[in-house]
């Protein structure tokens, strides 16, 4: 298969490899939503068919919840699971100190909820996600339809109070109108650039009348597990404060994501 995939994919492939050797039978498990995260439920997927693997998952989107059911995943609601042992997702950018952007999908708000529900948060990432500051991928919010324009006006003056280099707010739009959540909510991304405080910002934010959550994860990531191309991957565990590397191997014939 490595041949088949390209470096990005490989590096995507390896991570979700090692990042579902967290998972334990019996658990019951936040799935994360994205392009690097569905290659995750794949990998849960194969575990389930070739060990035996009994868990429970808990999808933080509609397409999440359809591709874990099409791999054999048992999907349950979180209010039903009522807390999680780990959740396992992807992310737009990474610092040092394992905060994150994410929503880039548009599953932020449900993937926050997941993620603080849980014991524990492991990322999965290739190494373009690696920043020394936050702020290069536009940092999205999710807000509700009714006044959104003025929900936008609120948040771009804010902006210039804040310590960061970009105010630039879109409204996100998918075929020519407004992208819709799962929760029939907007998203606008901000345009930041630098994010000198990313702690403050998401407080502020969430004090905007219409903004119903960031895509800031500050002090929510335990650990983040960056595959490489070439096969390798490395661990680092903030609580543990350690940073291993390892290799995954795997057969041509490990074929389970050519469809994605």
């Amino acid at each position: 298969m490595s041949g088949e995939l390209s470096p990005i994919d490989t590096a995507k492939f390896v991570a979700a490899k090692r990042a579902v050797q967290y998972v334990e039978d019996g658990m019951k498990v936040g799935l994360g939503t994205g392009s690097t995260a569905a290659w995750m439920v794949r990998c849960l997927g194969e575990r389930i068919r070739t060990e035996g693997l009994k868990i429970t998952g808990v999808p933080t989107s509609t397409r999440t919840a359809d591709l874990a059911r099409q791999v054999g995943i048992e999907v349950t609601t979180l209010d039903d699971a009522k807390w999680l042992d780990l959740t396992i997702d992807g992310t737009d950018e990474y610092d040092p100190d394992l905060c994150l952007i994410k929503g880039g999908g548009g599953a932020h708000l449900q993937e926050k909820i997941v993620a603080t529900a849980s014991d524990r948060m492991v990322v999965i990432a290739d190494p373009t996600k690696a920043v020394d500051m936050l702020g290069a991928f536009p940092l999205p919010i999710e807000v509700i339809p009714f006044g959104v324009n003025a929900t936008k006006g609120l948040v771009e003056e804010l902006l210039t109070a804040m310590d960061v280099l970009g105010t630039e707010a879109v409204l996100r739009e998918k075929g020519g109108e407004p992208f819709v959540t799962d929760e029939g909510n907007q998203i606008i991304d901000l345009h930041l650039k630098r994010i000198d405080d990313p702690r403050k910002l998401s407080m502020v934010l969430n004090q905007v009348p219409g903004v119903v959550e960031n895509g800031l994860f500050i002090d929510i990531c335990d650990a983040v597990v960056i595959g490489h191309g070439d096969g390798r991957v490395e661990v680092i565990d903030i609580n543990e404060g350690t940073h291993e590397e390892d290799r995954i191997a795997f057969a041509d014939s490990d074929n389970i994501f050519a469809d994605i």
